[in-house]
């Protein structure tokens, strides 16, 4: 599933939902004057192979396990189940004009990088993937705080309204998949409908769990990769080895799993943990309660707290414990600067050292950045920027991208140095139309990061 975005500057909140039903879901995972715009053409990223995983394969081994055969709500499913076969995938619907570029790249990602025979075809033609794209308040009043989503056995919209709570929805009742249907908005940006396709096509054929502890994948519920890693294409890989085959159990899927990953990565043969400790569901809890929409700050805070002290507890040391400190620091930048700052750099200390964590750094320097601008540190803010910008670009992520570089702009103007400000701001104009979309959000986020200037112009 993929949440509402994390993505916020300042004093804004993320939306983490707490969805109740075993469908796989993609959770709803910026002086600039408010005058700007941004016309023309909007920015895409090319096509790019991830950097294989770093991790060893006994560290895959147990995730891809634990990915396959655990449902995201925590019910656990007995057997895999995937394709078998050749995988077509049909498009329908009101789609927005990013959308059949973006998926074409996706599906030669996955025929290179994961080996997967995927292709798409037209009109009514029959599809082992139906893309069905409807109206946002569509999916809203369904699922509330989540973007997209899949779901089984059903080929369009309204197959999935006649299945719901008939069973015939349920993943844990199949045994081999032949027909899926994913839902994203119509009138979502062109990086909300690219990241919808990737999580949701991915957990169309793979895995439909989610794993807090994984910073190397989009199979996570906090929402910083928002395309498909080295990693999720090492699962993928494995998926659709010939050693397995759906109806397989998880015993005799682990019989297989040491020799497939031998042979498709082996980079990855190299000693490693596969120990790992389960996330509490009192854990998750807290975050959601955290960083989720509503409830007074007080106890959003303590929630925050709560999790940190959760994750001491349970002996975690990476993403985990460094999230738990990122949600402590999203809360209290506003009200209480000297703790959030804490936690971020706790936050951006762990990261740093972890597979995957480099996009998790730069948004702690997104929120770091956001701060110094609202104190007047414009030297602060630039650092901040320069050092996350090839990052945030190699991590394709547009809106990010976009906010870094008004970011930038402001701190430039801050500095006079009018004629740089300028030609940053036209740079990121491209990069906010694929990652915002409409004028108005554009628009908003520049009058964000106008008001944390005019606050540091005072300070």
């Amino acid at each position: 599933m993929r949440a509402i975005s994390l993505l916020a500057i300042g004093l804004l909140t993320a939306c983490m939902p707490s969805p109740g039903a075993d469908v796989a879901m993609n959770q709803t995972k910026a002086s600039l004057s408010t005058s700007v715009t941004a016309p023309g053409a909007a920015k895409q990223f090319g096509t790019n192979a991830a950097p294989r995983p770093s991790r060893s394969n006994a560290e895959i081994a147990r995730d891809f396990l634990e990915l396959t055969f655990t449902m995201e709500s925590g019910r656990p499913l007995t057997h895999l189940t995937r394709f078998e076969g050749p995988i077509t995938l049909r498009m329908a619907g009101p789609m927005p004009t990013n959308a059949s570029t973006d998926l074409a790249r996706l599906l030669q990602r996955f025929r290179t990088e994961a080996g997967i025979d995927i292709r798409e075809v037209s009109g009514a033609a029959p599809a082992s993937i139906n893309i069905e794209f409807v109206p946002r308040a569509a999916i809203k009043a369904t699922y509330a705080n989540v973007a997209c989503f899949v779901v089984p056995r059903v080929a369009n919209w309204s197959e999935f309204r006649t299945g719901r709570n008939t069973g015939a929805l349920d993943w844990s009742s199949l045994r081999e998949r032949e027909r899926v249907s994913v839902f994203i908005p119509s009138d979502s940006s062109a990086q909300e409908v690219r990241d919808c396709l990737h999580e949701e096509i991915a957990q169309a054929m793979g895995p439909l769990n989610d794993l807090y502890r994984l910073t190397d994948s989009v199979f996570n519920d906090d929402n910083f990769h928002t395309t498909l890693t080295g990693f999720d294409m090492t699962i993928l890989r494995a998926y659709y080895a010939p050693e397995l085959r759906s109806g397989m159990t998880q015993a005799e899927v682990a019989a297989k799993l040491t020799a497939v990953l031998a042979r498709i990565n082996p980079a990855g043969n190299h000693p490693g943990s596969a120990a790992a400790s389960p996330t509490p569901r009192q854990w998750i809890n807290a975050i959601q309660v955290a960083l989720g929409p509503g409830g007074d700050f007080a106890r959003r805070e303590e929630a925050a707290r709560q999790a940190i002290a959760m994750a001491h507890a349970q002996g975690w040391t990476a993403g985990r414990l460094a999230f738990s400190h990122f949600a402590l620091g999203r809360l209290t930048l506003a009200r209480d600067p000297n703790t959030a700052l804490t936690a971020f750099a706790e936050a951006g200390r762990i990261y740093q050292s972890l597979p995957g964590g480099a996009i998790y750094t730069a948004h702690v320097n997104l929120q770091l950045a956001a701060h110094a601008l609202s104190q007047g540190q414009a030297n602060n803010a630039l650092r901040l920027v320069n050092r996350s910008i090839p990052i945030v670009a190699a991590a394709e992520n547009a809106g990010l991208m976009a906010t870094m570089l008004l970011m930038k702009a402001q701190a430039l103007q801050m500095k006079d140095q009018t004629r740089e400000a300028a030609a940053v701001r036209i740079d990121s104009q491209g990069w906010a139309r694929y990652g915002f979309g409409s004028d108005a959000q554009i628009r908003a986020r520049a009058s964000e990061i106008s008001a944390l200037a005019r606050r540091g112009n005072k300070s």
